[in-house]
């Protein structure tokens, strides 16, 4: 008993720097030895233990509020709310929204990060695309709410081309630029599963809309939408099996790339630490959730006055615009992920996030539109169907290979410049509610 008051005495005295993790450690320690401590060292103990958690949270608020430079549009998402009660100007709103959003965006895909350090390369791969696509499934289920279906349908068909064209072409471009002395490669075996998948959904996209502008429906406006509901628990089915596949079945598949890194000695000291405990990334992720979540309501209520203020179409705003800000976490770890030559977790978040939007994410959106008996189907007119086809075939063509360069990259980019161009010009035939 003595020996351990010494221990904690000492402790107690010296100033030793230490970090996060290593704070956690300690103030495991010293939870198990202050039981055994008189009462004058054990309020001491009790001291060092208040001090070290302070230190910790202050250093956790430095970690992920101060230190990223992103952070400096912090300020706009409560200017957003201040203007939309002050001003009513519906173009300066959502414009600062935007700007408000992006950092959270980046930040909650960085507190993925930083939980998936404890978790495990594959699950770790799965909670960030799940949390990278939080804003956007946030966005939509206030937009379904408010009975925007067409801002619903064409945001998270924007998230998906900007996941495939933007965000895979500027981290092929990057990566290929920083590493233009070799050839980049990924895991074949991970790219075709989830091109088959988003074939699949394209199928579920596909079918409604033909079945709707063919006039070949029994109940015309009936049938597309019970077609809708029922090609939506498939796909739900479809993607609960794929998470099994990866996670239980055959996880070797998905994780030799990631034990290949672990165990090969000289990509050991490039491995990175976390930089907050597992319940500083949980409660990280849980505030900027919430955060996310309210200006998400103003944003969603400033989208058609922006568009008329703006003069601008809403389909480039929901497709284009939206997307690109609730994409901001995908974007900067993919590219981080591809200039560091590490190409299958680029690709998980690239495409594994395109995967999730487009058979987990837009079914739930229908499934949870049928209980709040809005009329959400997958009939995402002709225009956008042909669209997102075309786009699946272009990036399964350049996955084919295993390889990847930046010539690849800018040819993603140039066709997502193509798409951004083509939703500038077209009119939505439809409006919400149709």
């Amino acid at each position: 008993m003595g020996s351990a008051g010494e221990k904690l005495e000492l402790e107690s005295d010296e100033e030793i720097p230490f970090s996060s993790s290593q704070a956690t450690n300690k103030m495991d320690s010293l939870h198990y030895e202050a039981p055994h401590i008189a009462s004058p060292r054990g309020y001491r103990s009790s001291r060092v233990l208040r001090k070290m958690y302070q230190i910790s949270l202050l250093r956790s608020i430095y970690v992920v509020i101060i230190k990223a430079k992103i952070n400096v549009l912090l300020p706009f998402g409560p200017l957003a709310i201040l203007l939309h009660y002050v001003t009513g100007k519906y173009a300066w709103v959502f414009f600062f929204s935007l700007l408000g959003i992006t950092p959270l965006a980046e930040r909650l895909g960085y507190a993925t990060e930083q939980l998936a350090f404890y978790t495990g390369p594959t699950v770790g791969g799965l909670l960030n695309a799940t949390f990278g696509n939080a804003t956007e499934m946030i966005i939509s289920l206030y937009a379904l709410n408010n009975g925007m279906m067409r801002v619903v349908k064409q945001s998270l068909l924007g998230s998906i081309l900007s996941n495939m064209l933007l965000v895979l072409g500027c981290a092929f471009f990057s990566g290929g630029i920083i590493h233009h002395q070799k050839v980049q490669v990924f895991n074949k075996a991970t790219a075709i599963v989830n091109s088959g998948l988003l074939l699949m959904a394209v199928m579920g996209l596909l079918f409604p809309a033909v079945l709707h502008f063919t006039h070949t429906e029994v109940h015309f406006g009936k049938s597309q939408l019970a077609l809708s509901r029922f090609s939506s628990c498939i796909m739900l089915v479809a993607y609960a099996s794929y998470l099994f596949f990866q996670l239980k079945s055959q996880p070797d598949l998905y994780s030799s790339v990631g034990e290949d890194i672990e165990n090969n000695p000289e990509n050991s000291e490039e491995e990175e630490a976390p930089e907050i405990t597992q319940w500083e990334a949980i409660g990280w992720l849980a505030v900027l959730t919430i955060w996310i979540s309210v200006l998400s309501g103003y944003l969603v209520d400033a989208i058609e006055g922006a568009s008329d203020s703006l003069n601008m179409p809403m389909s480039f705003i929901s497709v284009i615009l939206l997307p690109i800000v609730g994409n901001a976490a995908e974007h900067a770890s993919a590219i981080m992920f591809a200039m560091k030559d590490k190409l299958d977790i680029t690709l998980g978040v690239a495409i594994g996030s395109s995967t999730q939007i487009s058979m987990f994410v837009i079914p739930f959106c229908v499934v949870v539109g049928w209980f709040m008996g809005k009329p959400m189907d997958l009939n995402f007119q002709l225009f956008e169907t042909a669209t997102l086809f075309i786009t699946v075939l272009v990036v399964a063509f350049m996955l084919q290979e295993g390889t990847s360069n930046y010539f690849k990259g800018l040819m993603l980019i140039l066709c997502y410049l193509i798409v951004a161009a083509s939703f500038f010009v077209h009119v939505d035939p439809s409006k919400d509610g149709d």
